[in-house]
């Protein structure tokens, strides 16, 4: 009971570690950017204002679109209580009482403490709000009605704040949460059944369907299909610039994510990243061949 107090409290305090502890518009925006938010939620393709939605994510469920998350009271969140927003993002339940799609990652940020999702609330209602109505989505008529979430919840969704493993170091729980939790890695990189439920006995082997119908590659330590050959700085160095052992960089998603998100964590999160990934089970999943990336590689530069 004693260690499991312990390493519970390391996790608090790292939760909060790089921030001061008054300040929670900073630590708002620390987790802010760790979440990646305005990846999805801005429409940079189309010179969308900052989280105003309409950002089209296409998926073989049909196209999703990202949600005005701006503080406006019409087409925003403006008249979200604080209870409203831990409650969407807790248990994927909008004001009104409808079930989210599993599009938005609520299956991972069910994980988040109230501490950290009230944070975050604090910190987009600092934005500017931005009037803009939300774009339906394009789906197939019978994924229309959200009456089906209710038993897809009761199938795939787990809710309830992380809980940390006390056999494990504070560096790992702090990995842990910040790779399921917060960065949500395991939404792109896990592949999904036909009903769009994660398959648990492949979690972070990779997904051929990723976000934007990219391929999200296997991430577990396998040698052959996923990270296995490379060393835990490898993975940190990834984690910042991009750059892969081999020579060729993060493109796609990925390279997106890196720049907005990964990239400006602290280096000690990142370290605990890599600490969790590289301690995953060993997955051998089905080999694609990576495309060279078109793009100049980023350099560590461009993410400064």
């Amino acid at each position: 009971m004693r260690n499991h107090a312990a390493v519970f409290l390391c996790l608090v305090v790292a939760a909060v570690k790089p921030v001061a502890a008054d300040d929670v518009m900073r630590q708002g925006e620390y987790l802010f950017r760790a979440a990646g938010c305005a990846n999805c939620h801005t429409d940079e393709k189309n010179k969308g204002a900052p989280l105003a939605g309409g950002r089209a994510l296409e998926t073989p469920f049909g196209t999703f679109y990202s949600p005005n998350i701006t503080p406006d009271p019409e087409t925003g969140i403006g008249r979200w209580s604080e209870a409203d927003f831990v409650r969407a993002l807790r248990e994927g339940i909008s004001p009104e009482g409808g079930h989210y799609y599993p599009a938005f990652p609520y299956a991972s940020y069910t994980q988040l403490t109230d501490a950290n999702l009230r944070a975050i609330r604090i910190y987009l209602f600092k934005q500017k709000p931005v009037r803009q109505a939300n774009k339906p989505h394009e789906l197939p008529w019978y994924l229309r009605s959200r009456a089906s979430l209710r038993i897809w919840k009761m199938l795939f969704f787990n809710p309830g704040p992380f809980q940390p493993q006390p056999d494990r170091s504070a560096a790992w729980n702090r990995g842990a949460y910040l790779a399921t939790a917060i960065a949500h890695c395991g939404e792109c990189h896990t592949p999904r059944n036909f009903l769009g439920g994660f398959k648990e006995s492949q979690r972070f082997a990779g997904n051929p369907d990723g976000a934007d119908n990219a391929e999200a590659p296997n991430i577990t330590p396998d040698k052959k299909t996923g990270i296995g050959k490379w060393s835990q700085g490898d993975l940190v160095e990834y984690l910042e610039t991009g750059a892969m052992p081999d020579g060729d960089y993060a493109g796609d998603v990925m390279a997106e994510v890196i720049d907005n998100s990964l990239s400006h964590l602290t280096k000690d999160d990142r370290q605990a990243i890599a600490v969790y990934v590289m301690s995953l089970p060993s997955m051998e999943s089905v080999a694609h061949e990576r495309k060279p990336r078109q793009k100049k590689p980023k350099m560590k530069n461009d993410y400064e």
